[in-house]
């Protein structure tokens, strides 16, 4: 198989060449040049958002490809201006798309003929997420049309080489040990995908000559929060104490969940329903499996230690996670309930 990624350096890019290297395939990657390239791949230089980016795809001895995966999440021109100049060059088109597509909220177990957000359009200039990843599903079904397109619209993606600051900053917040402020409850399921099960997922769907749109992450429950905190314990070998904590007490402090707690949302919210509770069924039958818990966080903090223990931070992606003088507050008002008969420390 011959494929060309657009982008491959960072996260899924990156997990997609890795595991297209792993199955002996021939990749191409088209990015602006800032990080390396795995070893063995093809590399080209262009800007996509620069007058003639994709230049380097018309040299001289670039061919044809079997599939083309892109990752891009700004302005959907630059997907349509791939997609048309790519038509006929290339017999399939993954476009890494988002479960923010469709029209909020969700209810839970929605599939992937849930309406979708409107007022996109394949040739716009960029707007908001959910808009422009439409926007992107539509440029790669304007140049490729449905039968030789696959929209991956996934969840929450975890794993090595993460750059948005979510399994990071819990690694990092428990390997700092002592009392951990743990929302509930510990039960809450979480639905999420490994970047690399994606990654071999995507694969499959080119080998199997799949079109259409997927939602693409682990069946609702494949582990709960506490499985995920835990497995943070675990990695790190630290001596956090998992204060467990009510969703009304976490909310009535003011924290905003999966922002200032990254992964969490409470229980029956449009949130949790959207983000947590999508049917999976249709990829699932194509192929997807997803590997434990305990080995995406255990090789999240290899890698996240490996470089240092700073994971890098995409700049369209700014971090807001929970201020430490607000966790010690509400662990210590938990602490003084405990004493009269709260929570804090039990699994609500």
């Amino acid at each position: 198989m011959r494929l060309l990624v657009l982008g491959g350096t960072e996260f899924a890019g990156r997990a997609v060449v890795e595991a297209a290297l792993g199955r002996g395939w021939d990749v191409t990657v088209l990015n602006r040049g800032r990080q390396a390239a795995a070893p063995g791949v093809r590399s080209l230089t262009g800007d996509r958002t620069a007058p003639g980016g994709l230049a380097a795809l018309d040299s001289p001895g670039e061919g044809d490809w079997d599939a083309v995966v892109d990752t891009w999440s700004a302005a959907p021109r630059a997907v349509h201006e791939a997609a048309r100049l790519l038509r006929g060059r290339a017999r399939r088109y993954v476009y890494v798309s988002s479960c923010s597509v469709y029209a909020w909220a969700p209810p839970a177990g929605y599939t992937e003929d849930a309406p979708v957000v409107g007022d996109a359009a394949p040739d716009a200039g960029q707007s908001d997420y959910a808009r422009d990843k439409r926007g992107g599903e539509l440029a790669a079904l304007d140049g490729f049309g449905e039968r030789d397109s696959v929209l991956v619209r996934a969840g929450l993606l975890l794993g090595p080489y993460e750059n948005v600051g979510r399994l990071p900053w819990w690694l990092t917040r428990i390997a700092r040990g002592g009392p951990v402020l743990a929302p509930g409850p510990h039960d809450l399921p979480l639905q999420y995908v490994d970047v690399r099960d994606l990654a071999e997922w995507i694969l499959g769907a080119v080998e199997q000559e799949l079109s259409g749109p997927y939602n693409l992450m682990s069946p609702q429950g494949h582990t709960t929060m506490g499985g995920l905190l835990e497995a943070c314990v675990r990695a790190t070998g630290s001596d956090a104490e998992l204060r467990w904590t009510a969703p009304r007490t976490v909310l009535d402090a003011g924290i905003e969940p999966w922002t200032e707690l990254p992964v969490w949302v409470p229980p029956g919210t449009d949130l949790h329903d959207a983000l947590h509770a999508a049917d999976v069924s249709r990829a699932v039958a194509a192929g997807l499996s997803c590997r434990p818990v305990g080995e995406t966080v255990a090789d999240t903090w290899s890698w996240l230690t490996s470089i240092g223990g700073v994971a890098p931070q995409r700049p369209d992606r700014p971090r807001r996670t929970l201020d430490p003088q607000v966790e010690a507050r509400v662990l210590a008002a938990g602490a003084g309930a405990a004493g009269t008969g709260g929570v804090s420390g039990t699994t609500p």
